[in-house]
């Protein structure tokens, strides 16, 4: 018999033990050695570490201390209960999983849950069940209170479009118009950084339609113009003395606008393009309160340059 107590194996006796204790009452029950958690490998969505115990002033990362496990749901998923015990778990599971014993300090673990809609039901739950507690810091983003981990919540689309431009724009729900515009000319003063251009892959690609869109918008509005931009490079004119039918129809658009007819109301009355009126409609917006027919076709021949 070989007493090598390194070689015995505890483990099953410790489960034939256990279903022995339990007697009669054992038949109720189902019994499972060495049971796999999960069917395919455990993986934090992505850890940072503070390993310098740096003090982080920008608004997500406020809470970090030196180990920082945060779960990212993409726009289509939702954040549940059991997503928030399995991140939970990941950190707990981090923790432990070390050479030397509390290597890793409980106290220097954060979790952060980042997705694209509020998580209602899973705070409910939270709240009945453990005590645990919401509280908004900033736009988008708030604090779990009642546990011993610190934990915040982040709610893309929610995030300031000041103070979280990039990752409140990693969304599939951009609008041609505004939103692809301003994100390209911002991308365009950052297209050299590897960063920006993983970032400007996926938004592109989620949001091909309306990328495609503005495309077609800005062709629109060039081959409209483009007889009038012309003529006032070849005369001279200046900004104040705008003739012709793109005048025109930027006149007819703004008193539309102003009576609230919409997008498709005015396209069909002045037969127009809905892609065209919609771009104006754009730039009237963006003037406003100034809507004289001067501003707006500068506001337009700025754009299209």
């Amino acid at each position: 018999m070989n007493t090598n107590d390194d070689k015995i194996q505890w483990h099953p006796a410790f489960d034939a033990a256990l279903q022995i204790e339990l007697g009669d009452e054992a038949k109720y029950l189902e019994f499972e050695s060495e049971h796999m958690l999960t069917k395919k490998p455990m993986q934090i969505d992505v850890l940072v570490k503070n390993d310098k115990h740096v003090k982080i002033r920008k608004n997500i990362g406020r809470i970090f201390r030196q180990y920082n496990i945060i779960e990212y749901k993409s726009p289509k998923d939702d954040l549940n209960i059991d997503d928030f015990y399995k991140t939970y778990a990941y950190a707990c599971i981090y923790k432990s999983d070390t050479e030397a014993v509390d290597r890793i300090q409980a106290t220097e673990l954060t979790i952060s849950f980042v997705c694209y809609h509020y998580p209602r039901a899973m705070l409910n739950k939270l709240e009945r069940d453990r005590g645990i507690t919401v509280e908004s810091v900033d736009d988008g983003i708030y604090y779990l209170l009642g546990d011993a981990i610190p934990i915040q919540l982040i709610v893309v689309p929610a995030l300031s479009k000041e103070n979280n431009y990039w990752l409140n724009n990693l969304r599939n729900d951009l609008k041609s118009g505004g939103e692809i515009r301003r994100f390209i000319e911002l991308y365009e003063k950052n297209k050299n950084s590897k960063l920006y251009q993983a970032l400007a892959d996926t938004i592109m690609r989620a949001n091909w339609k309306e990328v495609k869109e503005e495309r077609k918008m800005c062709e629109a509005l060039k081959e409209l113009f483009a007889d009038d931009l012309r003529e006032s490079e070849l005369k001279g004119r200046n900004a104040g003395k705008i003739e012709g039918a793109a005048s025109k129809i930027v006149e007819q658009v703004i008193k539309k606008y102003k009576k609230g007819y919409s997008v498709e109301e005015t396209a069909e009355m002045l037969e127009e393009s809905p892609t065209l009126i919609e771009q104006i409609y754009d730039v009237i917006g963006q003037c406003a309160p100034d809507c004289s027919v001067e501003t707006i076709y500068k506001a337009i021949e700025d754009k299209t340059n």
